[in-house]
Order: structure tokens, then sequence, then C-alpha cells
């Protein structure tokens, strides 16, 4: 049975500010670095066997101060990028509720298109681990859309914002993945 666990990066200056990041390649701030090293120390004693990262710069710090705690090989795949935003990248809340109420922002990837480059990306995750035990640090709106498609209504995820550094879990089993649990954040001291 491959189990995932999906990590959210560290907090961001843009995260702080409540700019809707997306493809944006912005670097962890210090609370981000905090957080990260908090999830490590957690996690530090449990057994895992590989560290996945998105290309971008906040899920790869994310994982490399994780991974000082575990010292596990990290691969980087594309998959678990965030979701492209499109014009609305870098737009405060306000601003992007002004603009686009619906948030039906122009040339932002879709939901569906994010799920199924997901929901692939496990796919591939559990073939090539198989019986494993898998960090995966990822993105806000990319694990929302994953557990969101694992759970497939059972879990009512509308309305929750997922904590930077939050740990959701995931495993396969009887040919079906189920979320165990999400949105972890006792780890954190803030």
């Amino acid at each position: 049975m491959t189990a995932i666990c999906l990590i959210r990066h560290g907090e961001t200056d843009w995260n702080a500010l409540g700019k809707l990041q997306g493809r944006t390649d912005i670097p962890l701030n210090e609370t981000g670095k905090k957080q990260a090293k908090e999830t490590g120390a957690f996690l530090k004693g449990s057994d895992w066997d590989v560290i996945i990262t998105s290309p971008l710069r906040r899920a790869k710090e994310t994982a490399e101060i994780i991974n000082q705690y575990l010292g596990l090989e990290i691969i980087e795949m594309e998959d678990f990028i965030e979701r492209n935003y499109g014009d609305a990248e870098g737009m405060p809340f306000e601003e992007r509720m002004r603009l686009y109420p619906d948030k039906e922002y122009p040339n932002q990837e879709s939901k569906e298109a994010l799920a199924e480059r997901l929901m692939a990306g496990v796919q591939k995750v559990s073939e090539r681990y198989p019986d494993k035990k898998v960090l995966i640090v990822a993105h806000g709106a990319a694990i929302h859309a994953l557990l969101s498609k694992i759970s497939n209504g059972d879990i009512n995820l509308e309305n929750t914002k997922l904590v930077n550094a939050c740990l959701s879990n995931i495993k396969f089993h009887e040919n079906k993945w189920h979320v165990k649990d999400y949105n972890l954040s006792h780890h954190l001291s803030d």
C-alpha cells in the first residue's frame, strides 16, 4: 500500500500579503523557513522513503529544509507545480474580487486540467514507489484539488484554506486512493 503525505510549502511574503502566487516563483520568508523546520522536526523519526517536490522555489526550499531532518532523496516533479492563475497572478485578494468576483481568471489552468495533472502525478508516484511512504511538497490549490478529487465529495473542502506547512495524508487501498486526514497543523507553533 503506497502512502503519501502531502505537505503545503511554508509561508512566503505573497502568502502573508494575500497575493495569488500560482506559478510565480516566490521564495519562503522567515516564517516559512521556521514552518519547514518545525515540519522536519515533527517528521524526524517517522519512516519515509523519498521526498518529491514541485519545481517552484518555495516548495523546493521547504523540501530541502525538511530533508535536513530526514536525509532522503529529493525528486522534482513538474506534475505537482501550482495551478496557473493566468492574469490574476500577483493580485491581492481585494483586487481579484473586484475584477473577477466569480474567480474565473483569464488564462488560468482549468480545475479539470489541474485535477487530471495531479492525479497523473500521483499515479506515477504510486508506480515508481509501490508500497513506499512518500512525502510530496506542493501548493495550496494543488493539494486542495487533489484532496477534492480523491474524496469525490465525501469531505467538504469548499471553504477550507490549507495552512502553510500543513500535512494531508492519502493512501492507496483496495485499488482506490483515500483521504486519511488533511490540513493537519498541530506541529506548527504559530
